[in-house]
């Protein structure tokens, strides 16, 4: 039996699903009180209802927790609260891509979550970093299913729980809980330890179900992180054997009823919660039959935040925000993403990035809308900053992968170039494709030749395409895209639950190039995948290797050349000030981001440090302006600038990175 569950977000509570029993016998408390949430992501709220927002989130928790703010026992005779979270909390967020899921931890903390499973965004940044991260929470996490033999026998990957029992504060009852997820979100994380092994999820809920009913407990829950479907046909094969269902993955709200189990799925990304409350059925001597009431709560814009919590987030931002002038990277090439050639050209920024998207994903080919690409400037030769990276690739909708007709490739970009010459994002930049178009000719009609990985593209051919959520849902005008779960018929292999975001994909791109100050937790499955994507990208793109460290200077005559290189940093007036050597080298003076402590080293290094970063966040300001006045006056007078030179080798000095210089190639050729 499915709820139906469409309601318009509510400031009131909405009970989901009720047995009953709180109306037929009033005063008799729940046995059990339980809160599930499940797939959280961003800590501020959004823009529609529900807004979310990790401190209204929290508002809406605590009203579930015993202790008021008046130090009053709001559920008296009531057994505390127990708060379970289905996974999904590392990423992904532009906000990860910076500390690698570290921030999320004290959020975590602060909801007071007593046990969780373990979901596919967890393990985005190795297991090394999972583990780092767990470590750091309050409570245990839980994966039964997937097994890594490296490990031992019967250990969960990333020396996750099987199981975990939790016994009622008034000590009357103990929840058993298992962890279980599904096999399809395991075949799209790319940082796995190989050989791992997968059980079905139905087979160890058997073995695990008496083995936690010896043990004493008396209401059986699985904590999962699979689709609805798989959460339902879990539920049809134990026939009752499991007691509660809270599942994640999904992003929706639901619950079903099926072979008396509850299966629910608890809403995300802070918007939603559920609260349970459980009580023995009379006569069921044996405890496994529960009475049950479910109450759905939004994130509603009129929820009150929790001060405490804003605090929170705000030193957590503060320490993002310390993050955003440091470098992660370097280019010796100017990377060109102004509009007027992501949106009508091949452009090497566009080349470079797609060709990451396709090799990550190990797919056939790529194409990305170029409005994903957001700079609109010509990023000069040197440092690839931190606010580069989020403030180029600002959209949060994951890179996913599917499977497409070669004719559905051709339509893809004859839609793409459909409004050429226009500055319409929708103009494609492309991975191991070249194509040719006649803007001469109809919309519609304009492309004249493709060819995937030098072949002429075969329009009854199934390719393997990794491409942008947003396109996948036929936006801008990638109708052929279309997936099935949307309409269409292209198959996901990568669904948008499953996908990564291009910042991530950037940011461990440039992790994997650093020879120096590297992360601690870079394991060797996250080394294994990114030395390939590297050598891939490299056929196209090659890489500036980085100098030896360069020995310290002790000799007394030269304490003055550093005191005068640290003086030719500090703001002057004069255009002299413009050139791109000092641009270049004043970027170039903040601390690269820190990795070594395994969360993506927030803060400055020192007063010194920050001064630096200060200095050029206020150039950024001041080139903003004399960039928007300078395509004015190009656009007035006729002038069309070009890219600047790239660096010359010789110029590379840098020790502690590997820098790229992304080519143009000849993907897009127009007649």
């Amino acid at each position: 039996m499915a709820s139906s569950l469409n309601l318009k977000p509510s400031a009131s509570p909405v009970v989901t699903y009720s047995s009953g029993r709180e109306s037929a016998t009033p005063s008799s408390p729940p046995d059990l009180r339980l809160l599930h949430f499940n797939d959280v992501y961003h800590l501020d709220a959004s823009s529609a209802e529900p807004v979310g927002g990790v401190a209204r989130f929290v508002t809406l928790c605590n009203e579930y927790r015993s202790d008021s703010p008046g130090g009053v026992d709001r559920f008296p005779g009531q057994p505390e609260l127990v708060t379970l979270f289905s996974g999904d909390a590392f990423n992904p967020s532009l906000e990860s891509s910076v500390t690698k899921g570290a921030h999320m931890v004290p959020v975590l903390n602060k909801i007071g979550a007593d046990c969780a499973c373990v979901g596919n965004h967890d393990l985005d940044f190795g297991v090394r970093q999972f583990r780092h991260l767990t470590s750091q929470t309050k409570f245990p996490w839980l994966l039964a299913n997937i097994l890594d033999p490296a490990l031992g026998p019967n250990v969960p990957l990333g020396n996750a729980a099987r199981t975990h029992m939790i016994t009622t504060s008034d000590g009357r009852f103990k929840i058993g809980l298992m962890g279980l997820g599904e096999r399809e979100w395991l075949e799209t994380v790319n940082s796995l330890p190989p050989n791992l092994e997968y059980r079905s999820v139905t087979e160890v809920a058997k073995e695990l179900v008496p083995e936690l009913r010896a043990a004493g407990a008396d209401i059986i829950i699985a904590l999962t992180h699979q689709r609805e479907p798989n959460d339902n046909k879990l539920a049809e094969q134990m026939g009752g054997e499991i007691d509660l269902i809270l599942g994640g993955h999904d992003h929706f709200y639901a619950h079903s009823l099926v072979n008396g189990t509850h299966v629910l799925r608890s809403g995300s990304d802070f918007k939603q919660l559920s609260y349970i409350e459980v009580w023995r059925r009379p006569g069921d001597s044996d405890g496994k039959k529960w009475d049950v009431t479910i109450t759905r709560r939004d994130a509603v814009s009129s929820v009150t935040e929790d001060a405490s919590t804003l605090q929170l987030v705000d030193s957590l931002t503060a320490k993002l925000k310390s993050s955003l002038e440091k470098p992660i990277g370097w280019s010796t090439a100017p990377l060109d993403a102004r509009f007027t050639t992501v949106r009508t050209k091949e452009s090497n920024w566009g080349n470079f990035v797609c060709d990451i998207m396709r090799l990550h994903y190990h797919a056939d080919c790529a194409i990305m809308a170029a409005g994903t690409i957001r700079g609109d400037q010509i990023y000069a030769p040197g440092p690839i900053r931190v606010k580069d990276v989020t403030d180029c690739f600002p959209f949060e909708d994951p890179v996913v992968v599917i499977k497409v007709t070669g004719k559905a490739l051709w339509e893809a970009l004859e839609s793409g170039v459909s409004l050429y010459p226009a500055l319409e994002g929708r103009f494609p930049q492309v991975s191991n494709i070249v194509f040719k178009f006649d803007p001469s000719k109809s919309p519609g009609s304009r492309v004249v030749s493709v060819a995937v990985g030098g072949a002429p593209v075969d329009l009854d051919k199934t390719y393997i395409l990794s491409t942008r959520g947003y396109m996948a849902r036929g936006r801008d005008g990638y109708t052929s895209l279309l997936v099935k779960s949307e309409g269409g018929a292209c198959e996901e292999v990568v669904s948008e639950e499953n996908g990564i975001l291009i910042s991530m994909m950037l940011r461990q791109y440039f992790m994997a190039l650093k020879v120096m100050g590297r992360w601690s937790n870079w394991g060797p499955s996250l080394d294994r995948h990114w030395s390939k994507v590297v050598q891939g990208v490299k056929e196209s793109h090659p890489l500036v290797e980085a100098k030896g460290a360069k020995e310290s200077k002790t000799e007394e005559g030269e304490v003055g050349e550093v005191k005068d290189k640290q003086a030719s940093l500090e703001r002057k007036d004069g255009w002299e000030e413009w050139t791109p050597a000092k641009l270049r080298e004043k970027k170039a003076s903040v601390t690269p981001l820190g990795e070594e402590n395994g969360d993506a080293g927030g803060g400055y290094q020192d007063e010194e440090d920050r001064k630096k970063a200060e200095t050029v966040e206020g150039m950024d300001r001041e080139l903003t302006v004399m960039r928007r006045a300078f395509k004015k006056w190009c656009r007035l007078t006729g002038v069309h600038a070009k890219a600047c030179d790239a660096m010359k080798g010789e110029e590379y000095e840098v020790d502690w990175t590997n820098a790229i210089a992304p080519q143009v190639e000849g993907r897009i050729v127009m007649i």
